[in-house]
């Protein structure tokens, strides 16, 4: 008994030397801020805590029967107790994910449990002492605490079903036949699950942090009841431990009033924290109802969307996931995952606004290659709008300069300047910045820029119109069908009356084509202002939402270009072959293709005109280089001609077809035949 007694005073000194009254901090915590956006960064930390949650529930229960064990079997005692000083231990051994901080109750369960096996002789019990002291607190902690735990979280997983499905029926609301008060009901049935989510959110969190607090002193309590009940029944020989065992006790005691302390501080603070969060306007919980103007500088951008997947030939599904930007990449992360996976390589990419299934605010991303695309379905026009330009942003690799923020600024203040929208041609209005810049050399002159690469503003003047339609004069439209004219037969057939150049054409090729959008630019002798052409097109109609494109053919001959309405076949516009100057296939989206067609000016008075420049962008059903070479082709049979022996030549080394002319390529399926359906098409570009 002495031996087990000094034995005892040392294991006290050792504890008082080694463990401070004052149990430290809680370090983890659920933040309450992070409860409305409910992202899967929190609902992962929140995974952490309920399988903590879960942990703990498994060891109280076993902690729990150790206890009713000792309780009910008093004639087993030293084996009982002998179980609780083993139990006692695998606290250390669970490895809680969020037990830093715990090593002080660790260290004291070590301790109780060394001092349960050096009395486990002397052990016996007063039933009532044991069950007031002793399971009481445990039954108690388990029964309320982690009882609350388990209802709060399956009142937490209803109001997110019932969250998810009114999203649901949002998400579904018609664009252009929309009820008004179909929509404000819908407004507000998600406004009122979010805010029910909202609450039921902050107290599931709330309860879960503070279980941090309880599960410390539910684990000290029990024992701190049970020694106290062992010194009050031993009489013999407690007097040579009882000082020694109430300093231990004291420090107990002490630490568990500590920890009491701060949860009631951690309580409070919650409370303010939540009263302050529920505070907000409600339109916080109503989608589309946003106050803050639109960012189109951004380069990183988070948040949920849906996304359309096809779950069969012609049927589809949405789905709901959290998507976010990271680098060049498009990432999406799914509820309970733990990082995000790569969607979609969005460098050179494109996006731009689609109609899709009468949902609202819907886009398209696209591959450079085209081959990879994803339609995606934002809450809100702001999100939505944010969303297209971010992506823009992206596209241009802008985050790869030293500055992002400031160039994403510059480019869309260009931009802006840059895509004025309009739809017949006309003439820059009197006013508009620089226009003598748009004449060819305007910039060029002076031979600075030999050898240097030219800038956009040299290709193309800034604040340039763009035109997205060809409108055909109704004074044309007649011309073409009075006497003496005639629709132009995209298959080669001639009538009688046909013109001698007709006759004559050694080359006539036929290619389903999409008008984009033509400008003025400033040189014809350079492919950089295609390209310069091609991306302002296509940023102008991202930002004004233009995406409905009309199919024509693009006939080349020998002496022309000729643009085809498939339905009417009638000429919509035409060029001769001399005044194209330069044309052109995209460098990385082989379906787009242009040309520059050289005018004149003559608004200045000068008899021969000064000389204008025009691009003119298309996109085709087949590959763009496939349009270039013919367009090459047939001004290689232009220049022959001035030369019969080189005619000759470039006869003899081209198939012929059995009329005699230039065989180039096989027919292309559904360019001619069905060409006339294909009104209003939807740009891949």
């Amino acid at each position: 008994m002495g031996n087990r007694v000094h034995a005892l005073n040392n294991s006290c000194s050792h504890f008082f030397s080694s463990t401070a009254n004052k149990m430290p901090a809680v370090h983890h915590k659920l933040l309450l801020e992070e409860a409305l956006q409910d992202s899967p960064q929190t609902r992962s930390l929140l995974s952490v805590f309920e399988e903590d949650a879960g942990m703990l529930t498994t060891y109280t229960n076993q902690l729990l029967q150790s206890l009713q064990r000792v309780f009910g079997a008093q004639s087993e005692m030293g084996l009982a107790t002998e179980q609780l000083s083993q139990q006692l231990l695998e606290y250390e051994k669970k490895n809680f994910a969020l037990g830093k901080g715990d090593e002080e109750v660790i260290t004291t369960l070590q301790s109780f449990a060394k001092t349960v096996g050096e009395l486990n002789s002397l052990h016996s019990e007063l039933a009532n002492q044991m069950a007031d002291s002793m399971v009481f607190p445990l039954i108690q902690f388990r029964e309320k605490d982690l009882t609350e735990i388990s209802t709060l979280k399956e009142i937490f997983g209803i109001a997110t079903d019932e969250h998810e499905a009114a999203m649901v029926k949002y998400s579904r609301l018609p664009k252009k036949r929309e009820n008004e008060k179909l929509k404000s009901d819908m407004v507000k049935e998600v406004a009122y699950t979010r805010r029910k989510q909202h609450q039921a959110s902050l107290q599931y969190y709330c309860a879960l942090n503070a279980l941090q607090y309880r599960k410390r002193v539910a684990m000290l309590e029990p024992m701190l009841g049970y020694t106290q009940a062992q010194i009050s029944f031993f009489k013999k020989g407690i007097e040579l431990v009882s000082k020694k065992m109430d300093c231990f006790l004291a420090s107990v005691s002490t630490m568990t009033q500590n920890i009491q302390a701060q949860l009631d501080a951690e309580a409070e603070t919650m409370r303010m924290a939540q009263r302050e969060l529920l505070s907000v306007e409600d339109t916080v919980y109503m989608p589309d109802k946003d106050t803050e103007p639109v960012n189109r500088t951004l380069i990183q951008k988070a948040g949920y969307l849906n996304i359309r997947n096809k779950t069969g030939l012609v049927t589809t599904a949405w789905d709901r996931l959290y998507f976010f930007t990271q680098g060049g990449n498009l990432m999406c992360q799914p509820r309970g995952a733990v990082a995000g996976g790569m969607v979609l390589d969005l460098d050179n990419s494109s996006v731009m606004a689609v109609e899709c299934e009468d949902r609202r605010y819907c886009f398209q991303i696209t591959s450079p290659s085209g081959k990879t695309s994803m339609i995606l379905q934002a809450e809100s026009k702001r999100e939505y709008e944010e969303w297209i330009c971010t992506v823009n942003n992206i596209s241009r690799q802008i985050y790869l300069t030293d500055n992002p923020e400031a160039v994403a600024i510059r480019l869309n203040q260009t931009a802006i300047q840059a895509v004025t929208p309009i739809t017949s041609f006309e003439k820059r209005p009197e006013g508009s910045p620089n226009p003598d810049r748009a004449k060819p050399g305007g910039v060029l002159a002076g031979g600075s820029q030999t050898g240097a690469a030219p800038e956009p503003e040299d290709l193309i003047a800034p604040g340039t119109p763009i035109q997205f339609d060809i409108m055909l004069p109704a004074s044309e439209f007649l011309d073409q069908n009075r006497a003496g004219g005639r629709r132009t037969n995209p298959f080669g057939e001639t009538d009688d009356d046909c013109s001698t150049e007709s006759d004559d054409s050694l080359l006539q090729q036929v290619f389903a084509v999409r008008f984009l959008g033509s400008m003025a630019v400033r040189c014809g002798n350079n492919q950089e202002v295609i390209y310069e052409a091609m991306r302002q097109v296509l940023a102008a109609r991202a930002i004004h939402n233009i995406f409905k494109t009309t199919e024509s053919h693009l006939m080349v001959t020998s002496s022309s270009l000729s643009l085809i309405d498939p339905q009417t076949q009638v000429t919509r516009i035409s060029f001769q072959l001399r005044e194209v100057c330069q044309f052109a296939a995209h460098q990385e989206n082989g379906r787009l293709m242009g040309f520059v067609v050289e005018g004149r000016d003559w608004s200045d008075g000068d008899e021969e005109g000064e000389p204008s420049f025009s691009a003119f962008v298309f996109e085709s059903n087949t590959e763009g280089e496939k349009i270039c070479y013919t367009i090459s082709l047939a001004k290689d049979i232009t220049e022959a001609k001035k030369d019969p022996e080189a005619l000759a030549q470039l006869m003899k080394n081209m198939p012929l077809t059995n009329d005699g002319k230039f065989l180039l390529l096989e027919p292309e399926e559904g360019d001619t035949t069905n060409g006339a359906g294909q009104e209003d098409l939807e740009s891949e570009a």
